[in-house]
C-alpha cells in the first residue's frame, strides 16, 4: 500500500493495518505504533500529548486490538478466544459464557 493511500483511512483504520503487517509475533509498543498512524497518516500535531490520549482511546474501545503486556499492543484475532470443556463434553468460549456474545 502506498504512503498517500494512508491518508483516506481513519487512525484506527491505519493502527489495525500497521499492526496486521507486523505479524503476530511482533506486538507494538503503543507510543510507537502511534506515532507511526500519526505519520503515515501525516496529521498535523500540535500537541502531541493530547493527541497520542486521543488514538490510545480510540485503539482502547476497538475490541479488534488487544494489551499484550508491557504496553504493548496486537490484534485480537491473533489470540483466539479460551475453549473450555465443560461437562458432557460439549465446547464454550470465554465470551459465550460470560454472556458477552456480541461479536
Amino acid at each position: 500500500m502506498k504512503e498517500k493511500d494512508f491518508e483516506k483511512f481513519s487512525e484506527v483504520e491505519i493502527a489495525y493495518k500497521i499492526l496486521d503487517a507486523s505479524g503476530k509475533d511482533n506486538p507494538i509498543y503503543y507510543k510507537d505504533l502511534i506515532l507511526e498512524v500519526i505519520d503515515k497518516k501525516k496529521k498535523t500535531v500540535q500537541n502531541e500529548a493530547a493527541v497520542i490520549s486521543e488514538i490510545y482511546t480510540m485503539i482502547n474501545m476497538d475490541s479488534r486490538f488487544q494489551h499484550v503486556g508491557d504496553g504493548k499492543w496486537g490484534l485480537t484475532e491473533w489470540n483466539p478466544p479460551e475453549v473450555k470443556r465443560t461437562r458432557g463434553g460439549r465446547t464454550k468460549t470465554a465470551a459465550a459464557k460470560t454472556g458477552d456474545v456480541s461479536e
